[in-house]
């Protein structure tokens, strides 16, 4: 890793509900949805960073708000130092250009009707990239090559339902490649993929970052895949990041009790060791009403009364606890 390449700063996204006709005219407050509620954290040139929680967490509005699909309501977004927060659709334009998305699912993220030839030249055309159309064509193919469609010749005329899902996913990765961007947001590129095509596409992204100095913000569900290609690790919970840290910290001597359930149903590589999974009691609270002192104690299974008073913040001084390093953070107060 070298520099500091995005910085997010106590980003917030929160979405005001629509009241009805009674409640504005008792003059009833508005509700909020708080999707996002303080999160900050750096990306770094050549480093994978994966965000983890579960499904409602405020994972991929982060990323959203980061490129600049979700209004952020407080908080700040700099990318190389330049504030990119509150821009304009056409200031926007050039970074989106410089921060590249990859969507969850690969047949829903390419147009049907286009062949992957017109699927990669029209972010060239939008941009102004490659002059000619056989410049383009040819940033094209070293586009898919470097995703690891080859030859990219035997692609490049072929429609979306004319591949296999990994191959979409690759087409996917090779339209964001193709603007040459200096980060990549990959909303859970492999979910939606059979488990024999996950690493390859994973591999690929690894080695995309180290080639070519890519910051990779990973969003994922799943920790054994985060803790093998990250270079750190973010737990999310409710909004909110209850732990940070470099990755084989995270998942070797985890510090908070949300972060200890998630690996206890990781499965063991060893067929012959039995570990029982911590099920956690009840739902994941409303973000329209998040509980008050730290939010995860209502399902917390080692909760004290001092929890009940007191919304922790990531504690910089947990470094050490079980063997964690200095840069291992966590919002619990019974760390």
């Amino acid at each position: 890793m070298s520099g500091t390449l995005l910085d997010v700063e106590d980003l917030s996204v929160h979405y005001p509900m629509r009241r009805g006709p009674l409640q504005a005219l008792t003059g009833r407050a508005r509700r909020v949805v708080r999707a996002v509620d303080g999160v900050s954290f750096g990306l770094g040139r050549g480093e994978m960073v994966a965000v983890v929680g579960e499904s409602g967490c405020g994972k991929s509005t982060t990323a959203q708000a980061i490129c600049g699909m979700a209004a952020p309501t407080t908080g700040t977004v700099r990318l190389d130092g330049a504030e990119i927060t509150g821009l304009s659709q056409r200031r926007l334009r050039p970074v989106r250009r410089r921060v590249q998305m990859i969507y969850q699912d690969p047949y829903e993220s390419l147009d049907p009707l286009f062949r992957v030839r017109r699927t990669l030249e029209e972010p060239m055309l939008i941009h102004g990239i490659g002059g000619s159309r056989a410049g383009r064509a040819a940033l094209a193919e070293e586009a898919l090559e470097r995703s690891g469609l080859s030859p990219a010749r035997a692609f490049l005329d072929r429609y979306p339902h004319e591949l296999s899902g990994g191959q979409r996913q690759r087409v996917s990765i090779a339209a964001a490649l193709v603007l040459e961007p200096d980060v990549l947001l990959a909303d859970e590129p492999v979910s939606m993929l059979d488990v024999s095509v996950r690493a390859g596409v994973l591999s690929l992204l690894d080695t995309l970052r180290r080639t070519r100095d890519l910051g990779i913000l990973m969003i994922t569900h799943d920790l054994s895949t985060a803790a093998h290609f990250a270079d750190r690790i973010i737990v999310m919970y409710l909004g909110r990041i209850v732990e940070q840290g470099p990755a084989r910290d995270v998942v070797r001597a985890p510090l908070h009790p949300y972060t200890k359930a998630l690996l206890s149903a990781v499965p063991e590589r060893d067929p012959r060791k039995r570990t029982a999974p911590q099920v956690l009691k009840g739902e994941t609270p409303d973000p329209v009403d998040i509980p008050s002192g730290c939010r995860f104690r209502p399902r917390c299974p080692v909760a004290g009364d001092v929890c009940a008073g007191t919304d922790p913040s990531l504690r910089p001084d947990a470094g050490g606890a079980g063997g964690a390093t200095a840069g291992h953070q966590a919002a619990c107060l019974l760390v």
